[in-house]
């Protein structure tokens, strides 16, 4: 939640241009991240935010294609679990191509930077 909504307000600073930047959200709990979880929650950081989830063995899939960590850590009930996972953000550019990897905690200013470059060099 913190990247998303760090994400929409570096959207908001690019003026016109923020609407240039398509945000995507991939599940790694398909589990509790039904199609409706996932609407609701991406509804609450844009209208336009685009939200992904596939079965087990294709969100394990995918996050091996991308290096990205992720484990179920047991809670005090089964339905109280937790998911560990890398805290970084991909930006494509238009062509489909990996161009950035945004750590977590990443200063608004320099993601707004980065983006407006990939936007101009589009």
């Amino acid at each position: 939640p913190t990247t998303l909504a760090e994400l929409a307000a570096v959207r908001k600073a690019m003026g016109p241009d923020g609407a240039k930047v398509q945000p995507v959200f991939v599940s790694v709990d398909p589990q509790r991240d039904t199609p409706e979880v996932l609407k609701a929650y991406a509804l609450a950081f844009g209208d336009d935010v685009v939200a992904l989830r596939g079965d087990e063995a294709q969100t394990k899939s995918v996050a091996q294609d991308f290096k990205v960590f992720y484990s179920k850590v047991p809670g005090k009930t089964p339905d109280t679990y937790t998911i560990d996972h890398t805290a970084g953000t991909y930006v494509f550019d238009t062509q489909g191509r990996i161009r950035l990897f945004m750590r977590h905690g990443q200063a608004p200013a320099a993601i707004e930077a980065d983006l407006k470059r990939l936007l101009a060099a589009s």
